[in-house]
């Protein structure tokens, strides 16, 4: 599964954009600083999402939205269209609604 197709599933999971769930998370106080831990039992207890799918979203409350290369353009598995990860709902994603 790509790094997008967690976030498309965490969107469908929650019926919040990656977007909404960075904001959210940003007035509960997580930010770059913050540890995974605190993060993913906030996603677990409120919208009960899973270790993986919380790790996507913990990439990019802390990260941000770009991710490794590695994947990119790869026909593995875990390929991913672009080094920078949409956040702003599936439905408006051009690389899937073109």
């Amino acid at each position: 599964m790509s790094f997008q197709a967690y976030l498309d599933a965490v969107e469908t999971k929650t019926g919040h954009t990656p977007r909404e769930l960075i904001k959210l998370a940003e007035e509960r106080g997580f930010d770059a600083s913050t540890k995974a831990t605190p993060i993913l039992e906030w996603l677990k207890e409120d919208y009960g999402l899973g270790r993986g799918h919380g790790m996507a979203m913990v990439h990019v409350i802390t990260k941000g939205p770009r991710i490794s290369t590695k994947h990119v353009g790869t026909s593995g598995p875990h390929r991913d269209e672009s080094d920078t990860l949409w956040l702003d709902g599936k439905a408006t994603n051009p690389a899937t609604t073109g």
